[in-house]
């Protein structure tokens, strides 16, 4: 009986060396992204992105919080636009910024996470035209500390986060192809 309870316990503790020594081989960069094509021009999708509050009417991590408190910078629009999130749900805290803006091409932002975990990544949008339509692309990278690769061992971090893009920008694409793109929501 006690031998049993030891071959149980040195299975598990053999499990648990290789699930910890299979995370420190996990790549240390993230890269997830997703795309869709909107039957409008960049123009009159670009608006929606580069302006924070904008963004937030169809952003899904805002949107999916009921708890989240948003506070927008001195400007929410262009480079240099800025919003500070905090919730007690599932969204965390953090920080995001505009850092460069190629209208009505390109956006870029830096994504700062304090809670749950302590993370800077960058986002990009890029906007290319295809004929009378539009194809956006949403996408995320950075650095992955251990517990986040030791995290997404356990949970598929680019299905999970990947599958809010395409909601976001299912979102969107409503949102411009119904006309609502040059009012507030």
């Amino acid at each position: 009986m006690f031998s049993a309870f030891l071959i149980v316990g040195l299975l598990i503790i053999a499990a648990a060396a290789c699930l910890l020594v299979y995370t420190a081989t996990r790549p240390n960069e993230f890269h997830i992204a997703r795309s869709v094509t909107i039957e409008a021009p960049p123009e009159a999708i670009y608006p929606l992105i580069n302006d924070l509050r904008r963004f937030n009417e169809w952003n899904p991590f805002a949107k999916s919080d009921p708890t989240i408190n948003l506070t927008y910078g001195a400007s929410s629009e262009g480079r240099d636009g800025s919003y500070v999130w905090n919730g007690s749900g599932r969204s965390g805290k953090g920080r995001m910024q505009i850092t460069e803006t190629v209208p009505p091409q390109r956006i870029a932002m830096s994504l700062q996470f304090e809670k749950p975990m302590k993370a800077n990544n960058t986002v990009l949008f890029t906007l290319k035209p295809q004929d009378a339509a539009t194809d956006v692309s949403w996408e995320m990278s950075g650095v992955s500390s251990y517990m986040q690769k030791l995290f997404g061992v356990c949970f598929n971090m680019e299905k999970m986060v990947g599958g809010e893009f395409d909601k976001g920008l299912n979102s969107l694409k409503v949102k411009v192809e119904k006309g609502d793109a040059t009012g507030a929501a």
